[in-house]
């Protein structure tokens, strides 16, 4: 059998039928931008590879580190026993989150990572001996991964559909917009106060799987202020917008509170290897601060702080923190905002949005609600064939692009989006 025959024998892609009209693509190594096929062609990751991304394919500064752990200590037991690379990785994190965080546990990925911050959230107040605090918010639209604590404060769409009777139950208050901001303030008021409240999580500016969906860092300081006056704990999922793709080293850099804990993944080890970090303030520390095996938070997995995933976490840190890192993602941010003010005119195009290394199209469809929205296939199919990979969320394309992007790479992805928009307008691009 050819390997895509074993493929379609053996494997269950995520995110996708069972079956499907097209293969799926053998890659068989990446540099760079650059994902080669196994028939000799080249594709530029504009997506980062589901946004984890960060310094390129086959980076050799991490591999170099991977390489080297992986001869010293591949993996032992984190209860009771501990290393380097997840004490400094620890410390690397401490130094650039905000200065009330003061633990760091590790998991896996980003759904763990939430679902920790969850049960830290709701074991806060158990500890406490409060038993009243028990509901959670979230803004509509959410999503924060595939377990079954991150599915159920996250939006009730096609993605948890099959699991919603399952899912517990969680408050949901609308997503901010120019216009709804009072409304939702005053909403968001009502429900804390009920005093039943223990945590409020959100995706801060910037919802990924909703769309690229952005909101102002305004509306949501003013949230976190209003969950600090009735003691309601903030989580900061900031699994996609972590590690400078906001612009920032964190979106909530833009905000004046700080939430209370952050849920880490993606990015950080720069997209080579599965890593997941939950950090905490002291405050919720505090209540965990004992010898009782009561107060013990019982949650674990088999490769938690996993030395090669820290090591190479902590060779992808020293690159983020560079000067030339920095100035990458300042050129890339400065490109997009000049691409934005030149495409917004298209008459198919509903809104143009940048923050950051994000930029996302959201174009004109009878059907804008569906994450399988007819569009999404032909934007799939067309960049493509030109040797561009972008996965578009419904009628929204977007494009994440490692920092390592030259810019005429970046002036020729978006010289095939204009592409693509004239096309589906019907009009000819200059």
């Amino acid at each position: 059998m050819t390997l895509l025959e074993k493929d379609k024998n053996y494997i269950w892609h995520p995110f996708t039928p069972l079956e499907v009209e097209e293969d799926p693509i053998v890659i068989e190594s990446a540099q760079g931008v650059y994902l080669y096929t196994a028939d000799g062609k080249k594709i530029i990751d504009a997506v980062s590879s589901w946004w984890v991304n960060l310094h390129g394919h086959s980076n050799p500064v991490i591999a170099k580190a991977i390489s080297e752990q992986a001869r010293k200590l591949e993996h032992v037991i984190f209860a009771g026993f501990t290393h380097e690379p997840a004490i400094t990785l620890a410390e690397n994190l401490l130094s650039v989150l905000p200065k009330n965080q003061s633990k760091i546990f590790f998991s896996d990925d980003g759904s763990t990572a939430v679902e920790v911050g969850l049960k830290m959230a709701m074991q806060y107040w158990h500890n406490k001996g409060i038993q009243t605090k028990t509901k959670i918010i979230a803004l509509e639209g959410a999503y924060h991964g595939d377990t079954f604590g991150a599915m159920s404060v996250g939006a009730r769409d096609v993605f948890n559909q099959a699991f919603n009777r399952y899912l517990f139950n969680v408050d949901f208050i609308d997503f901010p917009n120019n216009q709804n901001e009072e409304k939702i303030l005053s909403d968001f008021r009502k429900l804390v106060s009920r005093e039943d409240v223990a945590a409020f999580i959100f995706e801060p500016l910037v919802q990924g799987a909703a769309g690229m969906r952005m909101y102002s860092p305004h509306i949501l300081d003013q949230l976190i202020s209003i969950a600090n006056e009735y003691e309601v704990i903030c989580i900061a999922d900031e699994v996609f917008t972590g590690f400078g793709r906001t612009g920032r080293f964190f979106a909530c850099d833009y905000l004046k509170n700080r939430p209370d804990i952050f849920a880490l993944s993606k990015g950080i080890t720069g997209g080579s290897l599965p890593l997941g970090a939950t950090s905490c303030s002291s405050k919720v520390a505090s209540a965990f601060q004992s010898s009782e095996s009561s107060r013990t938070l019982y949650h674990g997995h088999s490769y938690t702080a996993n030395p090669i995933a820290c090591a190479a976490a902590n060779a992808s840190f020293k690159l983020l923190i560079s000067v030339e890192c920095k100035s990458a993602i300042e050129t890339i941010n400065k490109s997009l905002e000049n691409f934005k003010a030149n495409v917004s005119g298209f008459s198919v195009i509903k809104d143009v949005r940048v923050c950051g290394t994000i930029l996302a199209i959201e174009l004109m469809t009878n059907d804008t609600s569906s994450y399988y929205n007819p569009i999404r296939k032909k934007i799939y199919s067309h960049f493509l064939s030109k040797g561009i990979l972008v996965r578009p969320l419904g009628n929204v394309m977007y494009i994440v692009p490692p920092y390592i992007i030259s810019m005429e790479e970046l002036q020729l992805i978006q010289s095939e989006i204009v592409q693509f928009i004239s096309l589906i307008s019907g009009k000819k691009s200059s």
